[in-house]
């Protein structure tokens, strides 16, 4: 080919949307994290988590088999605001489109190809809100349960939100098998009004009633996720709640120590806490298991790469930060629902939000 009509090629044509990648590898190699640089510029995250075969259920066969799972994002950014959550703190960029979605999990099948080991699980829970992206989302696991293509069993898919009502209804029409997770965070709806802001447009109530009816519709086991903040959504009271809540659903709840992110002066709860909240929501008849932190070290929590990126913000705004979520967190303490507006990239983020054909 001549080295013009190449050059012409190469400058009009692209096999990946991804134009560059920094990894970094932490708990001995276990997990892998991934900073890409889209197109235009923009940052999005990927995690890729190694767990080993572990036990044994004889004829030489592991009880748990090695499993690889990439957990990978939907948006550049995110709207909801999680004060949590690092990913929040950066706004919201865009959303991602399908082939930009997908290219992550080509990056992470290229990168255990030379090994021979192939992925066996996807999760949307990395940057963004995938029910605000839902079209492009659904696009994505069509391409993911392909057979021609990457081949994952649509049980091996999971699709979080964090409680956009209308699209968890629309998903329950359309019958899927993959699981739906809830991020959750708290069952009381002064407490999620903070931690969740997008529960002051659909409440707790209204959400576990989508994820229940969806549960009822596919026969599909609905996990709720919980992060574990001390002295905010880990007492015996939250507890309780969580259990009443949930019992007698199709239901399961992951319990996740807090990441530690910059902006907020909250810590993860104590492992004795979560043990001693976990073992109570079971009491009430609800099945838990315990999340282990992974790669702390390379900043694996949902945006802090990107985060790293962009640079520290100026200590007044942090300390003004902090102060805000202090004082929202206090008196949802006391049972106050909050009064304040979703946050404007949120609220247009819900108003423009239509199934694109």
């Amino acid at each position: 080919m001549p080295a013009a009509l190449k050059a012409e090629i190469d400058k009009s044509f692209r096999v990946d949307t991804i134009e560059a990648n920094d990894v970094s590898v932490s708990d001995g190699g276990l997990t892998e994290k991934t900073l890409h640089r889209l197109g235009d510029g923009q940052l999005v995250e990927s995690v890729l988590m190694h767990y080993p075969a572990r036990g044994f259920a004889g004829a030489g066969r592991p009880l748990h088999r090695e499993r690889h799972t990439l957990c990978i994002s939907s948006q550049a950014g995110c709207a909801v605001g999680c004060p949590f959550c690092a990913t929040g703190e950066l706004g919201f960029g865009r959303d991602l489109e399908t082939a930009e979605i997908v290219d992550q999990v080509r990056h992470a099948a290229r990168r255990l190809a030379p090994s021979g080991r192939h992925l066996t699980n996807v999760v949307f829970m990395g940057m963004g809100e995938p029910l605000l992206n839902l079209d492009r989302v659904l696009e994505s696991v069509e391409i993911l349960s392909d057979p021609r293509e990457f081949g994952l069993g649509a049980r091996h898919i999971v699709v979080s939100t964090s409680g956009v009502v209308p699209g968890i209804r629309r998903l329950t029409a359309l019958g899927p098998q993959f699981t739906l997770a809830i991020s959750l965070h708290a069952a009381r709806d002064p407490l999620r009004d903070v931690l969740v802001p997008l529960n002051r447009r659909w409440p707790v109530a209204e959400v576990v009633a989508a994820a229940r009816d969806h549960a009822r519709v596919t026969g599909r086991r609905v996990s709720y996720e919980y992060v574990m903040i001390s002295g905010v959504n880990d007492t015996d009271i939250d507890a309780d709640a969580l259990a009443r809540l949930l019992r007698g659903d199709l239901a399961h709840i992951n319990l996740i120590p807090m990441n530690p992110v910059a902006h907020t002066p909250w810590q993860a709860s104590s492992p004795e806490r979560v043990a001693q909240f976990a073992e109570r929501v079971r009491h009430g008849g609800i099945g838990v298991t315990v999340r282990a932190n992974r790669g702390q070290d390379a900043g694996a929590a949902c945006g802090q790469l990107a985060a790293n990126r962009a640079g520290e913000p100026a200590a007044p705004a942090v300390a003004r930060r902090r102060e805000s979520i202090i004082r929202a967190s206090e008196a949802a303490m006391l049972g106050n629902r909050s009064t304040e507006a979703l946050p404007a990239d949120l609220e247009a983020a819900v108003a423009l939000r239509r199934p694109r054909r």
